[in-house]
């Protein structure tokens, strides 16, 4: 019986991060919101975010990565990816005048940040893909399964827009047509929702007639169909929706995401706010 074993398993999975919690690390699961599958990884529940990445990157390397991220979830479309070109635009210059309250600090760029080459960017996108924290493909770059792993409490703080069905982040999603409304929701969970035959076909949010189109949606492997383990769910939230803000923040030795102002993000424009 697949619900026993599924049990069973969240069980495993509760008595396997008991234990983890005593060295303040987590057993968890996430899904890949590219093509929904399941992916598990340990995490450390202690260091912020992004800060994860400093045993091994740069301080630039990480002011990049955070410009890649925050320009993908800033995506009015709701994508959950930028083109290779576009991250190589990215200024890393702005990250740093964003993460700088102080006005005697802003007017220091480190040299690090401005000599930060094109060369060290695409060799840094490489280094990024291979650890799995972005994907690269056919010139287009996404998230990759360890940052769906590790972002989880950044999504929150920033106010990435929820899929209307899991309540995940919903990074790559398929948005209501109303341009009034900003419901968005996974094409796995779309999947869910929609496959049954009586199911009703409308945005659950304005009631607009949703284009589900069957054959558009990724096939996700039968046991992967199943919810995530209790642990890997997050509560369901008031109706009321969202828009994402995103601040960078830098010193010497490493990366905190920071709040900010509310971003207001429509489909025709998005505007990034920081406080200077």
């Amino acid at each position: 019986n697949s619900g026993n074993h599924q049990s069973l398993f969240n069980e495993y999975l509760r008595k396997i991060n008991g234990e983890l919690a005593y060295v303040q690390l987590e057993l968890r699961a996430c899904r890949n919101q590219y093509d929904g599958h399941v992916h598990y990884g340990v995490v450390n529940n202690v260091s912020d975010e992004s800060s994860k990445l400093g045993t091994k990157y740069s301080v630039p390397q990480i002011a990049f990565y955070k410009g890649i991220i925050e320009a993908i979830v800033q995506d009015a479309a709701a994508q959950g990816f930028i083109s290779t070109i576009d991250a190589l635009n990215i200024r890393l210059e702005n990250q740093f005048l964003a993460g700088t309250e102080s006005q005697s600090q802003r007017g220091h760029i480190p040299a690090a940040f401005r000599n930060f080459s094109m060369s060290q960017k695409e060799r840094t996108l490489e280094e990024l893909a291979r650890d799995r924290w972005l994907s690269l493909t056919d010139g287009k770059i996404g998230l990759g399964v360890r940052s769906f792993l590790d972002l989880r409490s950044w999504f929150r703080s920033n106010e990435v827009p929820a899929c209307e069905v899991c309540n995940e982040a919903a990074v790559k999603a398929e948005l209501c047509k109303n341009e009034g409304c900003n419901v968005r929701m996974h094409m796995y969970c779309l999947r869910m929702k929609f496959s049954k035959s009586k199911a009703e076909k409308v945005c659950p949010g304005c009631g607009t007639r949703w284009h589900y189109n069957i054959a558009k949606v990724e096939a996700v492997d039968e046991e992967e169909d199943a919810s995530l383990p209790p642990e890997s769910q997050q509560p369901r939230e008031p109706s009321t929706r969202k828009r994402p803000r995103t601040r960078a923040a830098i010193d010497s030795d490493t990366v905190e995401p920071e709040s900010s102002q509310s971003t207001r993000l429509t489909r025709r424009s998005v505007r990034l706010k920081s406080s200077g």
